[in-house]
């Protein structure tokens, strides 16, 4: 006799299957690509100077429900197809910032065409092959992989259908948030200075000298504190005191007697500034530790990957066909599109490495139709694992740098069979890497997007199109700000020494690219912050020589005065500065050199291994102590203080949750002693013999409230509304300053400001004007939402 087994109930979406309406519209693909080109943008920006992203399907999804919303009635279909176009801006943001800075630490210019070609092919492939998988890991696995942020995605557009409005706290943020950056941006009006900095120079052993106390104030890390937590914010900062507090005056205390410069340095200890030692020694340390660090975090992940690799091949190989009457919820783009969409894919990107190579790296077709090939095949792998895991941990936590650094290992392991080793290589294997990471992270919030449709009831291939939409609108922005911001941060330094050398005879690693074809006239910053700007007014008539791997200069570019045969200035450019460290880009660049050319200083490198080793054994999570150790103590100061508000608002949140329980109880209590039958018919379920219900004389006891219980924040809570406010803010009116900025060098002119001899223009007034802003957080944070039907 056949036993019977238990049915699973049968899933109802918020949208029945058979109603229809309004999704696809036109006002939600432009509101939709308003708000990729928006993201994308500041997720360039923020990313770059912060190493961290942040999700933005919600912030879009909360913009949408109010802005639909003054148009006339919106459904919440169209809402999902505003979140799911805009939020393509974010992720593949993500992915290019992970990987093709690289190409400037590796001496090469951002192409914009390159960019533009390489985030198409890895923002479609991610779409592209995802839609196959949506059937097996939404539908089929809806109770065992939640996807955190498509849930609460999901959660905030119901909410929004139901009545409710979140807008106004995101509004509040991105208010106070850009009037401030206004008046705190050096670019802007620069009303008080932009970063306090404290130099110690204690006594007459110069105790700490080397070192550094500085917080960039900016908005944007402020929110990026918030939503991280106090937990995270504390490691990184962590790293960035061992590295500004520990090693950078110990390197100054043992050099400052050396009569020669250490190498890869090119002046003497005694001559450098802080920010000179963290970019010589530091950070070659730094970029040792996040590539171990994102090592051991791959080998942590791999049975997870390999895992979901197993669960995608059993589940695709026992998938069953599809019924003759697809429902509207279960129609995606037909398979003809995946394979003519990816066979497409593969000749574009054979012609692009075909007709646009990297120059030095021109090889023949055969080998171009191998690595299109070798994209493909790491894209599909890649993308099968990111849409997995970021089921099981959410996409913050999906390891796709990971995943990058073994498609550049395996890359570059073939490149070193091949011989092919020079620095154009390194470029090429970039260009393999960076659309897998782009595909990967493009798939893990594609797979959070088609939770949020599947929760709602959304059509699959209407969601499909519109993040491909998406991707295709988004990569001008994001193409764009990367350039500008590599521009727009640029310094050109003055050596304090000038390097004697001779073009005829230039040391290995370094070459001419000709005379410099910048500004002609371009402004020079000392090391010494305390010497006053000069003007270079023929910039032109020097040299730029490109130094990669070089044992006499540091990587970079320099102008080479002709005249006397000297380099004299630096040319720092703005991505991998201090001020856009740009870090998991460090990270491919050192795992490439570390294989292809071997020319790293290495004994920097592996102590900065070694330190993550030491970290690891401690129980930390140490990739993201290497990465707060690689980053300026600028940067994750102020973010431990957005972290700090999240610990203070959800201490707050306690105390009133543990209060209102006390008041909640008394009132309880009263009743029970008035009227007992009463209290009996409103808790039924109570038992005067349970321990957790009653005290050994039979009175109710209060509930019980855990730490976890009263201080979790949700996505949708008002603090976290109002720090995405804060982020974007920062991130759209810097990027105002860096458009303001390149506006100037075109046209030698200036827009007003305040003098910085004007009374507001000191440190102390920066700290007090950043805390009132942090005081503005933890209030808003602390404030209930208004439902607003």
């Amino acid at each position: 006799m056949a036993t019977s087994t238990p049915t699973k109930p049968t899933f109802k979406s918020f949208v029945p299957a058979t109603e229809t309406r309004p999704e696809l519209s036109a006002r939600a693909l432009i509101l939709g690509a308003i708000f990729g080109v928006l993201f994308g943008a500041v997720t360039v920006y923020v990313g770059l100077r912060a190493g961290l992203t942040v999700a933005a399907s919600i912030p879009i999804s909360v913009l949408s429900i109010s802005i639909l919303r003054a148009f006339g009635k919106a459904s919440i279909l169209e809402n999902n197809i505003v979140q799911s176009t805009g939020n393509a801006g974010q992720s593949i943001a993500s992915g290019v910032i992970f990987t093709l800075p690289a190409l400037i630490f590796l001496g090469f210019d951002l192409e914009a065409s390159r960019i533009f070609a390489l985030a198409l092919f890895g923002g479609w492939l991610g779409v592209l092959f995802m839609i196959p998988l949506r059937r097996q890991l939404i539908v089929e696995e809806h109770d065992n992989l939640i996807y955190p942020e498509g849930t609460a995605c999901a959660d905030v557009l119901i909410a929004g259908e139901r009545g409710g409005s979140f807008a106004s706290r995101v509004f509040l943020g991105l208010g106070l948030g850009g009037i401030y950056t206004l008046f705190q941006n050096d670019n802007l009006f620069a009303l008080w200075p932009s970063q306090p900095d404290y130099q110690p120079d204690l006594g007459t052993q110069h105790l700490l000298k080397g070192s550094a106390i500085r917080a960039d104030c900016t908005p944007e890390y402020l929110g990026v504190g918030y939503i991280i937590g106090i937990r995270v914010a504390a490691i990184m900062l962590a790293g960035g005191v061992f590295s500004w507090l520990v090693l950078m005056p110990a390197i100054y205390f043992f050099g400052s007697h050396l009569s020669s410069p250490l190498y890869p340095g090119t002046v003497l200890i005694t001559q450098m500034s802080p920010s000179d030692l963290w970019r010589t020694y530091v950070r070659p340390m730094g970029a040792g530790g996040v590539a171990a660090a994102g090592l051991i975090t791959l080998l942590r992940t791999l049975p997870t990957i390999v895992g979901a690799l197993t669960q995608g091949f059993k589940k695709t190989g026992s998938g069953k066909s599809a019924a003759t009457q697809v429902s509207r919820t279960e129609n995606d783009l037909p398979p003809i599109v995946v394979f003519g969409g990816s066979l497409l894919l593969i000749l574009l990107m054979f012609l692009f490495l075909q007709f646009k190579p990297i120059p030095g790296a021109q090889v023949g077709p055969l080998a171009n139709i191998a690595a299109a090939l070798l994209v493909v095949v790491f894209g599909f792998l890649f993308v099968t694992v990111s849409a997995r895991i970021v089921g099981i941990v959410g996409s913050s936590a999906s390891p796709v740098s990971g995943m990058t650094i073994a498609t550049l290992m395996a890359t570059a392991a073939i490149f070193l069979v091949k011989g092919w080793t020079a620095p154009a290589f390194g470029a090429l294997a970039i260009t393999i890497g960076g659309v897998v990471c782009i595909a990967a992270s493009n798939a893990g919030d594609t797979s959070q997007d088609l939770k949020t449709g599947y929760l709602i009831g959304a059509t699959p291939w209407k969601q499909q199109i519109a993040i491909m939409i998406g991707v295709i609108i988004s990569i001008f922005s994001i193409g764009a700000t990367l350039n500008a911001m590599n521009k727009g941060l640029e310094t050109f330094q003055r050596l304090p020494k000038p390097i004697t050398f001779s073009l005829d005879k230039l040391p290995d690693g370094v070459q001419n690219n000709g005379h410099f074809t910048g500004n002609d006239r371009i402004t020079l910053t000392s090391h010494n912050a305390d010497h006053a700007k000069e003007e270079l007014s023929n910039a032109r008539q020097y040299v730029l020589l490109n130094a990669i791997g070089s044992t006499t200069l540091d990587d970079g570019k320099y102008l080479y005065n002709t005249t006397t045969g000297e380099i004299e200035v630096q040319w720092i450019q703005g991505i991998g500065s201090e001020k856009a460290a740009a870090p998991q880009g460090r990270l491919m660049a050192t795992v490439i050199n570390g294989i292809l050319s071997r020319k790293l200083p290495w004994a920097l490198v592996l102590l900065g291994v070694a330190i993550v080793v030491v970290v690891e054994l401690l129980g930390v999570r140490s990739l993201t102590f290497a990465v707060g150790a690689y980053l300026s103590i600028a940067t994750t100061l102020a973010i431990f203080v957005g972290g700090v508000m999240r610990w203070m608002v959800d201490r707050a949140l306690h105390r009133q949750a543990l209060k209102n329980i006390h008041l909640e109880h008394e009132a309880s209590l009263a009743l029970w002693h008035s009227d007992r039958s009463a209290w009996l018919a409103q808790h039924p379920d109570f038992d005067p013999t349970d321990p957790t219900h009653a005290d050994s004389t039979g009175i109710p006891l209060p509930n019980t409230i855990t730490a976890r219980d009263a201080t979790i924040e949700s996505e949708v809570s008002p603090g976290s509304l109002y720090a995405s406010g804060l982020i974007a803010a920062g991130g759209i009116v810097g990027l105002l300053g860096v458009c303001v900025k390149l506006y100037e060098a075109a046209t030698d002119r200036s827009i007003p400001r305040f003098s910085e001899h004007n009374p507001l223009h000191h440190d102390p007034v920066s700290v007090v004007m950043f805390a009132l802003l942090a005081f503005s957080l933890y209030y808003f944070a602390r404030k209930p939402l208004k439902s607003e039907g």
